[in-house]
């Protein structure tokens, strides 16, 4: 087998293509690109969990996919043992499914490319990419969350590196792990451009996997956002031990904030209801495999958030997610006690008792109101 070199190509095994109609429906017009030949060549940057679940999804459907991350000697790994020891331990990677090591090599061979990087590291990964890709060759992402510094949603940092390429979020509710033990699981591709999100959607439908179609880009990004603040209250919530009605009660106050602020973004109200909102949303806070639920049951059981963040071993993005959240909805006047409640836990401001305290203390008031 090929031996992963830093910097070149790290590894290849043989693919077969596969050929996807696009829809005929164009909201904004398409430009002729290698996006769209008859053999797919899929980049799919980011070697975590979710983005070698990804990976090895569209391998096994049979498209041309080639997996990148940052360290080498981890590829290397999974390509001796066709296996993600870190991330996903004990599941059988395709043997199709190739590895590069080499960033810049893989953005100049892709059709299009697939970004699954925590997003602290999306603008710098997208940069990368932009410098060396194909001329408008389409760029979606999985990654959820805002950019590090900005606050800005990642589909104004795309504007600024891709600015002359379609591009798509990939969002919905989605635990890694299931999707790479193969198990149903149902997605959502927004985008402005129709046939771009047509043509991803396609290349993800199959399988145990149902994609789906939007075009509320902002409002899928913030529903995907968003959820990762509410798991941390209903984990925190379950963590205290507060029983069922509580959490359901949480879940679904939480849902009112994400519509209110969608709203106020110019937001569809049907997307915060849909596989990027509420289904994303109850996944989140009532698995156990969510990073951010876990986060808040450990701060329910009364462990110190950088006990519990050490005890994950993975990324949490919470402590910013509420923050750029919240900046949101004081810009908006608009008042979110879940989401504001959950910053100052996370900032050590307040103990989950008082934050409990405060949120029962509060006034009552009709349940729809506009802000």
């Amino acid at each position: 087998m090929l031996g992963v070199i830093a910097g070149d190509v790290a590894a290849s095994f043989p693919h077969n293509g596969s050929n996807y109609s696009l829809a005929r429906k164009r909201q904004r017009s398409m430009p002729n690109s290698a996006s769209f030949a008859d053999k797919q060549v899929i980049a799919v940057y980011g070697a975590g969990s979710w983005g070698t679940a990804l990976a090895a999804h569209l391998a096994r459907l049979g498209h041309h996919t080639t997996l990148w991350g940052r360290n080498a000697q981890d590829l290397a790994a999974m390509q001796a043992k066709r296996e993600n020891v870190r991330f996903l331990p004990d599941i059988v990677l395709p043997e199709s499914l190739g590895v590069q090591a080499s960033l810049e090599q893989l953005a100049a061979s892709a059709s299009w490319h697939l970004i699954v990087v925590p997003s602290h590291a999306f603008g710098s990964v997208l940069q990368r990419i932009a410098g060396a890709k194909q001329a408008r060759t389409g760029v979606a992402w999985a990654t959820k969350g805002f950019e590090l510094g900005s606050g800005r949603f990642l589909h104004e940092v795309a504007e600024q590196y891709v600015a002359d390429s379609p591009n798509a979020v990939v969002t919905g509710p989605s635990f890694a792990k299931e999707v790479a033990q193969g198990k149903p699981c149902a997605l959502t591709v927004h985008s402005d451009h129709a046939d771009f999100a047509a043509h991803v959607a396609a290349a993800l439908h199959g399988g145990s996997m149902r994609a789906y179609t939007g075009e509320d880009i902002r409002g899928a990004e913030l529903g995907g956002a968003m959820k990762n603040v509410l798991a941390v209250a209903t984990g925190i919530c379950d963590g205290m031990s507060l029983g069922l009605n509580a959490r359901a009660g949480l879940i679904t106050r939480g849902l009112n904030e994400m519509l209110r602020l969608n709203a106020m973004l110019g937001g569809k109200a049907e997307t915060m209801m849909g596989l990027a909102g509420l289904g994303d949303l109850v996944l989140t806070c009532t698995g156990d495999l969510s990073r951010n639920r876990r986060l808040g049951l450990a701060l329910g059981q009364g462990k110190a958030i950088k006990e519990a963040i050490a005890e994950i071993g993975q990324v949490v993005e919470s402590v910013q997610t509420a923050d750029e959240i919240m900046r949101l909805a004081e810009r908006h006047g608009l008042d979110l006690p879940i989401s504001d409640h959950v910053r100052s836990v996370l900032h050590e401001r307040m103990t989950p008792s008082a934050g409990l305290k405060s949120l029962l203390a509060r006034e009552q008031k009709p349940e729809y109101v506009a802000r």
